[in-house]
């Protein structure tokens, strides 16, 4: 379509319905014989990778038992994990996942070809771009087409693309730092496919970069804000509360002086995910050792990550329809069979509060060396995952939730058929409690369910553990 609009610095795509926009005074052809092509359009995928992580961490958090969207901003129904194919809010994340996906592929098929000027390493973001987008098709949706309105594919066929694409990506790229962070990426894919040999031997590669880190940039000052930071922090009242026992964790994104100029990054690799990956692999292998052994190097690199003291005492958790989210440091338990435990929610009015900038937990050497089966040390390895990935939009995985194909692409796709229009809700996620909580008469919370056990417990099934 040689007269579709070329955004210089990004391309608005719905790419769910349309790959184009009309535009007289920009065309394909005008665009690509720009000078540096290919480095605006790196810019461009630069902006989207930050929309689409917006647009995903958003409704992850929401839709998982991570946080409760107590004020009306964003969705309320996915709390209750009503997830229909009709719903805006699934359109709107399938929409950012393609449009990162048609940026990419038309920046290789395309924009580089065309530009003698652009680099190995511009390809390889590319390519790198296009595999996330997969990723994050296959982890997020029970399935995708793989180019606009093309033929679907189920979630293993489209993290299956991710790998050769990522494999691209390695072949560019020359930075130390980049190719850990592709391997790690492949890893992430061979778990999520029950590989676990194929993601061992990424993991280790990934490590070799010991305190490995991608992050997405955001720009307040060019309406491109951290919207986690604005729903958590900066929006007052702050529109997302966290689970009673995660909120020691919340926020992990924070401004200080002039929002506009203070928009926190989002990690989107870091190495923690290796030791986890490890570690559950040790376990399915019942090596409860090794197992505890990269649960204890995972601890000593979420220590060294950086932490920062913030004035939160803005934060009254009074946004909507729940009042009882507790403000003071009182006692939480993880379920009714549980003890009561300290330092899982802060007392924000006290003074300053502790905020993990990248990781976080609440697990400590002692009660990782206390452990002594396969089943306790797991239960510890997703707890870890939970609160080490909080708030970068990774918890629906663990729980196996996927949202469905919208209802857009549908109408414009006959190649959506029924089966992909309904939302992946696994049978033991008990959908009336995943967030609920009761507080009794001296303040201190009990959890309804402790989401981590279920997940243990239902170890043996398609949607979670994938190593078991």
């Amino acid at each position: 379509m040689k007269n579709r609009l070329i955004y210089i610095i990004a391309i608005v795509l719905m790419a769910v319905a349309t790959s184009c926009v009309e535009n007289p005074n920009v065309t394909e052809d005008v665009y690509i014989q720009n000078p540096n092509a290919v480095k605006s359009w790196v810019v461009g995928l630069q902006r989207q990778l930050a929309l689409t992580t917006n647009t995903v961490n958003i409704n992850v958090a929401i839709t998982s038992d991570n946080y409760f969207n107590n004020y009306s901003q964003y969705s309320k129904v996915f709390d209750m994990l009503q997830i229909d194919y009709f719903d805006t809010d699934v359109n709107n994340i399938q929409g950012d996942v393609q449009a990162l996906r048609e940026m990419a592929i038309y920046g290789i098929e395309t924009v580089f070809p065309s530009d003698e000027d652009g680099t190995n390493e511009d390809l390889a973001f590319m390519y790198f771009c296009l595999g996330y987008s997969n990723i994050l098709g296959g982890e997020l949706f029970t399935g995708l087409p793989a180019t606009t309105l093309g033929e679907v594919l189920d979630s293993e066929q489209t993290l299956m693309l991710a790998i050769d694409q990522l494999d691209e990506a390695l072949s560019y790229e020359s930075d130390a730092q980049l190719m850990a962070t592709y391997h790690l990426l492949k890893a992430r894919v061979y778990y999520d496919l029950g590989d676990a040999s194929n993601a061992i031997i990424e993991a280790n590669q990934a490590l070799s970069v010991p305190e490995l880190l991608f992050q997405v940039e955001f720009d307040g000052t060019n309406a491109l804000a951290n919207e986690m930071q604005n729903a958590t922090f900066d929006a007052l009242p702050n529109r997302l509360a966290p689970l009673p026992r995660l909120d020691f964790l919340d926020p992990k994104y924070y401004s200080v002086g002039t929002i506009s100029t203070d928009q926190k990054s989002v990690t989107l690799v870091k190495a923690e995910e290796a030791y986890l990956i490890l570690a559950e692999a040790a376990l399915a292998n019942n090596n409860i050792s090794n197992a505890k052994n990269y649960l204890l190097d995972l601890l000593n690199l979420v220590n060294a990550r950086s932490t920062a003291f913030v004035d939160d005492s803005g934060e009254t958790r009074n946004g909507g329809v729940r009042t009882d989210y507790p403000l003071t440091a009182v006692q939480v338990r993880f379920d009714a069979m549980s003890e009561f435990r300290d330092g899982f929610v802060l007392d924000r009015q006290a003074g300053d509060v502790v905020v993990h900038t990248i990781s976080g937990t609440s697990v400590n050497a002692t009660m990782i060396n206390n452990t002594t089966t396969v089943e306790e040390v797991l239960y510890l390895t997703y707890l870890m995952r939970q609160e080490i990935f909080m708030s970068e939009g990774r918890r629906l995985t663990d729980l196996g939730i996927k949202y469905p194909i919208s209802q857009t692409e549908q109408d414009n796709n006959p190649n959506v058929s029924d089966a992909f229009t309904t939302a992946q809700i696994p049978s033991y996620i008990p959908v009336d409690d995943i967030d609920d909580f009761t507080v009794d008469a001296n303040g201190n919370v009990t959890m309804s369910v402790d989401m981590n056990r279920v997940i243990i417990e239902n170890r043996a099934t398609t949607t979670t553990v994938p190593f078991f």
